[in-house]
């Protein structure tokens, strides 16, 4: 790769290279983790402690079991949970086992989840019982034959589960019958208690992983992760924080979702790779238990996105000084632009230090981060990692390198690249190129080599870092009878960073409000996706061949607020 300018910005002690890479995956460090320290920490969850040996052989068993039950190297195993240890278990038990695990966020609705079962086409799946019966309504519609169930209450402390039984488990779905042929996990766990995991060869350039992403169409796709990516961009991640975080020693918060590149790949398996406990909280949007979890936990480590460190900052129980945050050595906010001051304020919280990342589901993290020690530059997501390589292209012939300050498309070589999209042959060579990945964002590089976001072409929406694609949800918008046109885009928020707008042109002789195109997405979309505002107007701005001009309308939003959306509330 040569001589980079970010270079001189790196960390003491970070090397430009970590080649050659170990020909060997996440699961050779858990087995040897398990075997060199049996009883080291491997997960923390609202007070339960799981070690390196009971991860090791929890898996195994499961892995067992699925091969008992005809999963074959290569077919996928959705998992539908938010983070517990179940989660952990069944990624790596489907490792094992040879298959690719699926994780799928369990907010989707029917609609969204029987898309993503349907192109990934999982024959089996791990669910959480609260989303049990959303599965099995919509499972004819599928590939899936294998359905196994778990409780949350299982991995919980023993003191904790008559409580949960008692108050929780009927209300808040928990209770459920299963169906005939469908198995519970710890049946199944218990059954192959005593077996090592099967004997299926599994090469570091295996799939191990896919994850959804829109890619540059804003068509949900599943990209392809291979066990040799997810062990390289952990090992990245861990050696870029080196300097301040402790192998083994220091616990990392992990509660991004592990449906989301940012918690599988830069908390999991950075986690994996530092011997590092790893703290499960299943709903980030939950203050008061992320607050309980750090105050049990003491992380050291706190990843997550702009809104949820704005809102600890805001917490009664932060700022009456209740919660104490000086464990925090390094917090990383991603997915999201980062204010100033939130930064500032965390960081004077904590006494510890805040950097930003940008990474793409297709780069399989691996991206810029903020030096963990050194220059930090405001507005910047910080510099290139260690055999990362980026580049500004012109945004239209994608032929010369532009030169600092300039604004281009943003292109990544790395060795953990995504191997393609899932049975996507054209979309795949439409973004990857001669080893670089197309992201489709515009920004610039300064002449010491920090990359500026400053543009997204392929205008994916992030309200609170979650990913939402325009055409899919003008699609949903569409359906609605009263509706002619459509166009979706994201705009400002204080709180969000980005928030979802519709502009709407109705059917002449029709009539509809805000709440009535809000009611229609909440059917079939996840809550983060439906349009917060929702304007109406005669007409959509259009190019000379007819294009929604997109951008024009969030120009408009920018310059002064609309009477039209106050209207349409």
């Amino acid at each position: 790769m040569g001589t980079k300018p970010w270079f001189e910005h790196y960390d003491e002690g970070v090397p430009h290279t970590l080649q050659p890479y170990p020909q060997s995956t996440l699961l050779t460090v858990v087995n040897e983790t398990a075997r060199q320290l049996p009883n080291h920490t491997a997960l923390l969850f609202k007070g339960a402690r799981l070690s390196y040996s009971e991860l090791e052989q929890l898996s195994n068993s499961f892995a067992a079991a699925l091969v008992s039950h005809g999963i074959k190297k290569g077919d996928r195993v959705a998992l539908l949970m938010p983070n517990c240890p179940q989660s952990i278990i069944g990624q790596l038990g489907t490792w094992k086992a040879g298959a690719i695990a699926v994780p799928i966020n369990p907010l989707y609705t029917e609609y969204e989840l029987q898309h993503a079962l349907t192109e990934c086409g999982a024959e089996a799946i791990l669910v959480l019982t609260p989303f049990y019966d959303k599965i099995k309504s919509i499972q004819p519609q599928t590939s899936l034959r294998l359905v196994i169930a778990t409780n949350i209450k299982e991995y919980l402390p023993p003191h904790l589960r008559p409580l949960f039984s008692l108050f929780k488990e009927k209300k808040e779905g928990h209770r459920i019958k299963l169906k005939r042929g469908d198995l519970w996990l710890n049946d199944l766990l218990r059954q192959h208690a005593k077996e090592d995991h099967p004997n299926v060869p599994i090469d570091p350039s295996d799939p191990a992983l896919l994850l959804f992403s829109g890619g540059t169409t804003g068509t949900p796709k599943a990209v392809i992760g291979t066990h040799h990516a997810l062990l390289i961009a952990g090992m990245q991640i861990k050696t870029w924080f080196g300097s301040v975080l402790v192998d083994r020693d220091d616990v990392l918060m992990l509660l991004m979702p592990l449906f989301h590149v940012y918690g599988n790949i830069a908390v999991l398996a950075t986690g994996i790779v530092g011997q590092n406990p790893l703290a499960l909280v299943p709903n980030p949007r939950d203050l008061n238990d992320v607050l309980a979890t750090i105050r049990k936990v003491r992380p050291a480590f706190l990843p997550g996105v702009p809104t949820l460190f704005l809102a600890l900052i805001k917490h009664p129980d932060v700022q009456s000084g209740k919660v104490d945050f000086k464990s925090m050595k390094l917090c990383i906010a991603g997915a999201a632009p980062l204010l100033a001051e939130t930064k500032n304020r965390f960081e004077a919280l904590t006494g510890g230090r805040m950097v930003e990342g940008y990474a793409l589901t297709e780069s399989m993290m691996g991206a810029a981060i903020s030096p963990a020690c050194g220059t930090y530059k405001p507005g910047s997501v910080g510099v290139p990692l260690p055999d990362v390589d980026i580049r500004i292209a012109d945004e239209l012939t994608h032929q010369d390198d532009l030169p600092p300050g300039q604004v281009g498309e943003i292109l990544i070589q790395a060795p953990q690249l995504m191997k393609g999209y899932w049975n996507q042959p054209e979309e795949t060579d439409n973004i990857l190129r001669n080893g670089w990945l197309y992201t489709g964002d515009l920004g610039y590089m300064d002449e010491d080599g920090f990359l500026f976001i400053v543009d997204r072409e392929k205008d994916v929406i992030k309200p609170s870092g979650f990913q939402v694609w325009p055409r899919e949800v003008e699609e949903v918008i569409a359906s609605h009878p009263a509706v002619a046109e459509v166009c979706v885009a994201g705009v400002p928020d204080d709180y969000q960073g980005e928030s979802v707008k519709a502009w709407v042109v109705l059917q002449e002789d029709q009539q509809a409000n805000r709440d009535d195109i809000r009611a229609c997405c909440r059917e079939k979309l996840v809550a983060y996706k439906i349009p917060k505002h929702v304007e109406f107007r005669e007409s959509l701005p259009k190019s000379t061949i007819g294009k929604l001009l997109r951008r024009e309308l969030v120009a408009d939003e920018t310059k002064e607020p609309s009477s039209s959306d106050e209207k349409a509330m």
